[in-house]
């Protein structure tokens, strides 16, 4: 997991070939003109979901991990909480890992909370469990979603 404001992305690019394109992507988005949903930048390699309202608390908050993508989860407005926990610590929910929608939701508690404000990401890979919107308060995000397998799609 990483954490760090949006003007300081560049020193990440080595960790993945796709995060050039993710972080070019939120440097030059119109914020004000952002709408709810999917927002298609290269296909299945790469794209971003908006979204913006009420967090769902910490209760509400469940953790997740996804297999084939890495998340850069940009605050644009508010700030968003989000729990992390180490893939290793956690244990599978029942339902198990849903290949449609590349999520798998775990039992586990968070072991650290961390705060995203306006202006920062957090990059969450595969072995990173997280439970985001976990904010009682507003938050605008922008999760851009990053093929783990970039060079073979």
């Amino acid at each position: 997991m990483i954490l760090d404001k949006l003007d300081q992305s560049g020193r990440y690019l080595a960790l993945h070939p796709g995060l050039e394109a993710g972080f070019i992507y939120l440097r030059t988005l119109a914020l004000d003109h952002l709408k709810d949903g999917r927002n298609q930048i290269d296909g299945d390699r790469l794209y971003a979901l908006v979204s913006s309202g009420k967090g769902k608390g910490r209760s509400g908050a469940r953790l997740e991990t996804h297999q084939k993508y890495i998340d850069i989860q940009f605050t644009f407005s508010g700030t968003d909480e989000i729990g992390w926990a180490a893939l290793t610590s956690c244990q599978k929910q029942s339902e198990g890992y849903n290949t449609d929608r590349d999520i798998e939701f775990y039992t586990c508690t968070p072991e650290s909370w961390i705060q995203v404000h306006t202006g920062s990401f957090a990059v969450f890979f595969p072995g990173d469990a997280h439970a985001p919107l976990a904010t009682d308060g507003f938050a605008g995000k922008v999760v851009v979603k990053i093929a783990v397998d970039w060079l073979r799609q």
